[in-house]
């Protein structure tokens, strides 16, 4: 036995033991040598790394035309005790309520950090009028776009739910080079979505804080996005806005898996690839992917860690809310105003501190 176990260590201490990894890291870490299991990114938060992270500086609404202002404001995302948070405030705090139907907001800032990062769907500059006000929620979306981006590993996050009406929290994943193309063509990878809602039922299930949702998009175009082939979700009754919970993502050359707290939600293994799994063959479009097994998730991805409100395609016009209902309709022209004229019953379900998004750590290992 001791014979045996001082092999062991001899072949941990020169290095043999160091079975190869499939994982590619970008970004600061693009000339590491990888091992399988080696941390290749982490963050716990002691303090806000900003050279790791880069704040989205926004009123585009991410692409679902939310209700959030993104910022970088150490009132909307910082860290305390090791835990980062991303608190929601409201603008009118900031502006004064009548600057929401009559200032006109630029963000076009003179550095880098405090400069607009996304001019779509007026997100730079937009005027707030009585019809269309500003968006009224200030909150943060960070990303590791420019410091850190990989291919295959697997990602672990520790996070604790936020606690409010028609709050979205989300962490996902956008590849870093659209190498197939624009949206969804080169793949979205969502880790974690949830509606912060205690109580919103639709066809008598929960999709409130007690479901937590894993979702891949994929498709030659907006319009062909297969992700409800990729969809997965969990419920708990006790809901994960009460305590902190852990969600992984497990991403390698053959497939991706879901889990939540240790337990598997969904996962897949396209072994004919995604073009063939969504039945695209007879779609009009062009296989932009070629044969490869995983593509278009085979690219380097980085990193999304946001809080945002509302929008027009998240929550349904049908689910039923406990306190009160949804005071927009997806298809409505003044969704931003509509919300915001209901927040007599939305606000007080915002708990404080406890309507932030909260971080423990993250840590991306490699395979």
């Amino acid at each position: 036995m001791f014979l045996f176990l001082y092999i062991l260590f001899c072949l941990y201490d020169t290095g043999e033991s160091c079975s190869k990894s499939v994982t590619r890291v970008g970004g600061s870490c693009s000339s590491c040598t990888i091992c399988s299991g080696d941390v290749v990114f982490e963050d716990n938060f002691d303090t806000f790394q900003l050279s790791k992270w880069e704040h989205e500086v926004t009123l585009s609404g991410g692409g679902n035309w939310e209700f959030q202002w993104y910022t970088n404001n150490r009132t909307n995302s910082f860290t305390k005790d090791g835990i980062l948070y991303i608190y929601p405030t409201l603008t009118a705090d900031h502006l004064g309520e009548k600057a929401l139907y009559s200032k006109t907001l630029s963000l076009w800032g003179g550095s880098p950090s405090s400069s607009c990062t996304d001019p779509s769907y007026y997100g730079c500059e937009r005027a707030g009028t009585s019809g269309h006000i500003l968006n009224p929620i200030k909150s943060a979306r960070i990303r590791t776009l420019n410091s850190f981006y990989f291919t295959y590993g697997r990602v672990e996050v520790r996070a604790k739910i936020p606690i409010g009406d028609w709050l979205w929290p989300a962490i996902w994943l956008l590849p870093r080079y659209n190498v197939y193309g624009d949206w969804p063509a080169s793949g979205e990878i969502d880790i974690l979505e949830i509606r912060g809602n205690e109580k919103l039922i639709q066809n008598g299930i929960n999709i409130g804080i007690e479901q937590t949702a894993s979702t891949l998009h994929w498709g030659p175009s907006p319009i062909m996005d297969k992700q409800h082939l990729t969809h997965w979700t969990k419920n708990n009754e006790k809901g994960y806005a009460s305590d902190f919970h852990v969600y992984c993502m497990n991403w390698t050359p053959e497939g991706m898996e879901f889990s939540v707290d240790g337990e598997e939600i969904g996962s897949i293994k396209p072994k004919e690839g995604f073009w063939k799994y969504g039945n695209l063959t007879e779609s009009g479009y062009s296989n932009p992917w070629g044969t490869s097994r995983m593509a278009p998730f085979d690219q380097d991805f980085y990193i999304i860690i946001n809080l945002a409100v509302g929008g027009i395609n998240y929550f349904p016009d049908d689910a039923v809310n406990e306190h009160g209902k949804k005071p927009w309709k997806n298809n409505s022209p003044a969704a931003l105003t509509d919300f915001w004229k209901g927040k007599t019953n939305w606000l007080p379900t915002w708990k404080g501190i406890d309507s932030s998004f909260q971080i423990d750590y993250i840590r991306v290992y490699a395979i």
